[in-house]
């Protein structure tokens, strides 16, 4: 329970390794998957935690192991959530930074395709902000966190629109 099988800062590198290599492919597969977690995201996660397990413990499944583990990953968010807030070069690269999906009720194409957004992820979000048609927003952002915000434009100036989405 309490004797470990490697040295205590072997379980340090390990889990500062696997924190950066996960925060780098998280980071890389885009603000969808951060965001918005359908049972496909979530069946992900959990087989990926199951995955990197073995790597940072060494196969040791001693208690303090895993504490050491545990606290080095804490550790480097903590430290990761800093260096954040300091610098916004680091912030960028870790958070990202918002973009528009949609400017004057007109669809950029571009970053829907870039950030894996449907027509439908679009469209539940539209009818969240509760309109139904895109001429009908002045912008619309997929913020860092994978949200998508919605600015409608004045009722008065959508009311001779055409219809469509």
């Amino acid at each position: 329970m309490f004797s470990m099988s490697v040295p205590w800062w072997e379980f340090v590198v390990r889990g500062f390794v696997v924190y950066a290599f996960l925060l780098v492919f998280l980071r890389m597969t885009g603000r969808r998957q951060i965001g918005q977690y359908d049972p496909f995201d979530l069946i992900l996660l959990l087989i990926l935690s199951n995955a990197v397990q073995n790597s940072m413990n060494a196969g040791d499944n001693s208690l303090i192991g895993g504490l050491i583990s545990a606290t080095t990953l804490i550790a480097c968010h903590s430290i990761m959530a800093q260096l954040s807030y300091r610098s916004r070069r680091i912030s960028r690269w870790v958070d990202g930074i918002p973009k528009r999906l949609i400017s004057n009720g007109q669809v950029n194409r571009q970053v829907m395709d870039a950030e894996l957004i449907t027509s439908d992820d679009l469209k539940a979000a539209l009818r969240g902000a509760g309109c139904l048609h895109t001429y009908e927003v002045e912008q619309a952002t997929i913020e860092t966190n994978g949200q998508i915000t919605i600015v409608l434009r004045n009722r008065d100036s959508t009311e001779d629109a055409p219809d469509g989405v």
